[in-house]
């Protein structure tokens, strides 16, 4: 892999973090790395670990997370807000990743996270589409 192949990934995975909430695809973000839809998806999960639509699909839960925790939006507005189209695959997919509804997530107590900076709570309640071991603080 080339410098400039790594350039091209790194522009479509910015584009992913910063449109996750636009109807993104395959082909939308290999235009940005320009490549070919199946060979961007390739070369993006070598260097990433994930499949281009895991990672997408990974920065919306991420940020569902965020807004859950805000408590003032219901599951549907979150799931709206940040580019999912139907509430069963939103719901579905974020009790995988998270491993707990978003509505058992929302209802919980996160009074604690308040306190933390917000950096390391987004790396604290990252969701790990390879069920890497928690990032746990120290104590």
């Amino acid at each position: 892999m080339t410098p400039e192949d790594l350039k091209h990934l790194r522009r479509a995975r910015d584009l992913i973090d910063r449109e996750y909430a636009r109807p993104l695809d395959v082909p939308a973000m290999a235009r940005t790395a320009l490549m070919s839809p199946a060979h961007f998806a390739r070369q993006f999960r070598t260097v990433y670990g994930e499949t281009p639509y895991s990672y997408l699909m990974t920065r919306r839960i991420e940020r569902a997370k965020a807004l859950l925790r805000r408590g003032d939006l219901s599951v549907t507005e979150v799931c709206m807000a940040v580019g999912a189209t139907s509430l069963g695959s939103f719901s579905t997919r974020f009790t995988e990743l998270v491993g707990e509804s978003p509505s058992a997530y929302r209802a919980r107590n996160h009074s604690a996270l308040a306190v933390v900076p917000a950096c390391w709570v987004k790396l604290v309640t990252r969701p790990s589409r390879n069920k890497e071991a928690p990032v746990n603080p120290a104590p």
